[in-house]
């Protein structure tokens, strides 16, 4: 058992816990980009959002919308982003899928990703090439 996130489920490591049920745990991330920053996760091990069961991502989401609620009403926040890295790549740390939920107030500093745009032809041929793997 590697996973930091395996063991915080198990009890071997310490975490403040806010929500938890059979399958999903919600425990207050130890380096928060705002106060009250979340982690949602599923208590069986999977690696990546590829991975999990449609059913136990339904229950999973269930809880981010529940947890997000608990954190914009508790905390007096006026709303939350939801995050999820997925694979390296993407900025994912801990190989346990688990979601984001971050605090948000006006004026907090936090920026969202830089957008572009498309050039001639380019997002016709983006949506063929995802289009065709679905």
């Amino acid at each position: 058992m590697d996973c930091i996130f395996c063991k915080i489920i198990a009890g071997v490591i310490p975490s403040f816990k806010v929500y938890e049920d059979e399958d999903i745990l919600a425990f207050l991330d130890i380096a928060p980009v705002n106060p009250g920053h979340t982690l949602v996760v599923p208590k069986k091990h999977y690696a990546n959002l590829e991975e999990i069961p449609e059913g136990e991502l339904a229950k999973l989401a269930a809880a981010i919308k529940k947890v997000g609620k608990a954190v914009k009403d508790g905390l007096g926040v006026e709303g939350y982003n939801v995050m999820e890295n997925n694979d390296p790549v993407s900025g994912q740390i801990i190989p346990h899928l688990h979601f984001h939920i971050i605090p948000r107030k006006e004026g907090d500093g936090l920026k969202l990703w830089p957008q572009g745009k498309y050039g001639e032809g380019e997002a016709e041929e983006m949506a063929e090439k995802i289009k065709n793997k679905i």
